[in-house]
């Protein structure tokens, strides 16, 4: 009897151990491979109770979930020559969970350090403009390098790819808030001008109309005494008629031609404004008049013998002054004396010499 009540509680023990060995629990977001004898048996164990061989078999569960790996920040230079430092998470998950376990050792060390190496090299090959404001291109490519070794050979798919912050040198950030700064001052003298340009277009058009009804310029002179005073101040307004001021201005000379080229301010439009802007802008070439040449003066002894037998004539002719003036006509004789004598030793000299180029030229 007690042998039996051993052998009993022998079986019950022995069968709670195989059971145990035998039967397995996988959750629904995973997948159960099995090695039987160390080989993986076709297909995987859905979610739920499984029943395994208590010797020689042996299940590895994969989690199927979407897994968030944050990648560690990568220092880098873009291709414009700006070192930038960039961190970015990743989104992925196990589509093949045979190839996941049997292909790559460890799957998340393989994901992360392919993820760091394509970061790199999409900082190397990007702007720092498109890693600022390009975002969603980035991104995509980012994922799609990832992805391409991993999906087929790992059976892991990257879902996702995001770039979370990029870092830059505190020099260039001063430098892009006053490029920023430079572009806000540029946009708001622009609508400054714009403005200032279409109020002096509307001023000169309500000119122009008073200008046709001189009771409207009187008028408008009133209403500005009421709202001068309607404030209280100390201001003494005092009205000049306009029909004075039209008095004085009769006397006044005017300028015709002046006046008839003029025309009223309000006469011109936008098309004219900007033609005249396209011609400054077009930079036609001044036109510069052509200078005459110098005359060469004679070098040779002969044109200065000429020269000089002419300017003792010229002073010679001052001597026909009248006797009345004393000393200076006296002065004139002697003068005349000495230019006619230069004027012979010059024309010695020259048919003594031969002709030259300075001859023909005192001709």
């Amino acid at each position: 009897m007690v042998a039996l009540i051993v052998i009993l509680v022998i079986l019950i023990v022995g069968g709670a151990i195989v059971a145990g060995r035998s039967l397995r629990v996988v959750q629904q977001y995973e997948q159960g491979i099995i090695f039987r004898f160390g080989r993986v048996l076709g297909g995987t164990r859905g979610p739920g109770l499984t029943l395994i061989r208590p010797f020689g078999d042996r299940m590895q569960k994969v989690n199927m979930q979407i897994v968030a790996m944050a990648v560690p920040a990568q220092e880098g230079i873009t291709r414009d020559n700006v070192s930038v430092r960039v961190d970015a998470v990743v989104y992925f998950r196990v589509v093949d969970p045979i190839k996941a376990t049997i292909n790559v050792q460890n799957y998340m060390f393989a994901i992360s350090q392919q993820a760091q190496t394509s970061l790199r090299s999409i900082i190397g090959q990007s702007e720092m403009d498109q890693l600022l404001a390009e975002r969603d291109s980035v991104n995509r490519e980012l994922r799609r390098i990832i992805d391409e070794p991993t999906e087929g050979p790992w059976g892991i798919r990257v879902e996702r790819v995001e770039i979370k912050d990029v870092s830059l040198p505190e020099g260039m950030k001063r430098s892009m808030s006053r490029q920023a700064e430079a572009e806000r001052e540029r946009r708001a003298r622009i609508i400054t001008a714009d403005g200032e340009y279409q109020a002096s277009k509307r001023l000169a058009a309500a000119a122009n109309v008073m200008a046709r009804d001189p009771a409207a310029l009187q008028l408008r002179l009133l209403q500005t005494v009421v709202e001068v005073a309607a404030e209280r101040n100390s201001t003494l307004v005092m009205p000049v008629p306009v029909e004075l001021l039209r008095f004085f201005d009769k006397f006044t000379p005017q300028d015709t031609t002046a006046r008839s080229d003029e025309g009223s301010l309000a006469d011109f439009s936008g098309e004219d404004v900007a033609k005249e802007e396209a011609a400054i802008e077009g930079g036609a070439p001044l036109e510069i008049p052509d200078v005459p040449s110098i005359p060469e003066l004679p070098g040779d002894d002969a044109g200065l013998g000429k020269l000089a037998g002419g300017t003792g004539a010229v002073t010679g002719d001052a001597g026909q002054a009248p006797a009345e003036l004393g000393t200076k006509g006296g002065t004139a004789a002697n003068g005349k004396a000495a230019g006619a004598t230069e004027g012979a030793d010059g024309q010695a000299e020259r048919q003594d010499s031969p002709a030259s180029p300075g001859d023909t030229a005192g001709a």
